[in-house]
C-alpha cells in the first residue's frame, strides 16, 4: 500500500469517500464541479497542503487532507492539521485507518511538525475511540462559524 498525494484522476474517488462514509460510493458518476476542480488545484499548488490517498493496486482505499500551519507556539514549529479522514466502508476494521493516520503523522514529523491536531464531529463516537487508540488526546473544545450555506461534505 502506498500513501501519496492524490492525483487529479483520483479526485472522483476522493469525492466518493467524502460523500458517504457509511457505504461504498461508486466514484464513476461523481460530479466534479468547477469548485472541486479549483479547490483541488489550490491544494495541489500549495506546499502547506496535501490531499493524501492510501492506494492499493490502483484502488483508493482512504484519504485525508493535511495542512501544515506555521506558528509561534511550540518554538516556532509547524503543526499538522488533519481533516477529511476516510476509509472505504468495505475495508474498515482491518487496520487501514490506523496505517493511514500513522503514516500521515510520520510525514508531519519528517517535515518538522511539533504536533498533529484534528477535529471530529461530536456525534462520531467510533471515530473518537479510534483517535484515542492512536494516542490523540481531547485537549480543546472546537467551534465553527459557517460563512456560507453549504450542503457539501466537510
Amino acid at each position: 500500500m502506498i500513501l501519496r498525494p492524490a492525483t487529479r484522476a483520483e479526485l472522483p474517488a476522493v469525492l466518493a469517500l467524502l460523500a458517504d462514509e457509511d457505504r461504498v460510493v461508486d466514484p464513476a458518476p461523481a460530479l466534479v464541479t468547477e469548485a472541486y476542480e479549483r479547490a483541488f488545484a489550490d491544494i495541489e499548488a500549495d506546499p502547506r497542503n496535501e490531499m493524501l490517498v492510501l492506494v492499493d493496486d490502483g484502488l483508493v482505499l482512504g484519504c485525508l487532507q493535511a495542512t501544515y500551519i506555521p506558528g509561534l507556539g511550540k518554538g516556532g514549529a509547524e503543526r499538522a492539521l488533519i481533516e477529511a479522514v476516510r476509509i472505504r466502508a468495505d475495508r474498515r476494521g482491518g487496520g487501514l485507518g490506523r496505517e493511514l493516520m500513522e503514516r500521515a503523522a510520520a510525514r508531519a514529523k519528517e517535515r518538522g511538525c511539533a504536533l498533529v491536531q484534528l477535529t471530529s464531529g461530536k456525534e462520531r463516537a467510533d471515530a473518537h475511540r479510534f483517535y484515542a487508540s492512536l494516542g490523540y488526546a481531547r485537549s480543546h473544545e472546537g467551534f465553527k462559524l459557517p460563512l456560507t450555506p453549504s450542503s457539501q461534505p466537510n
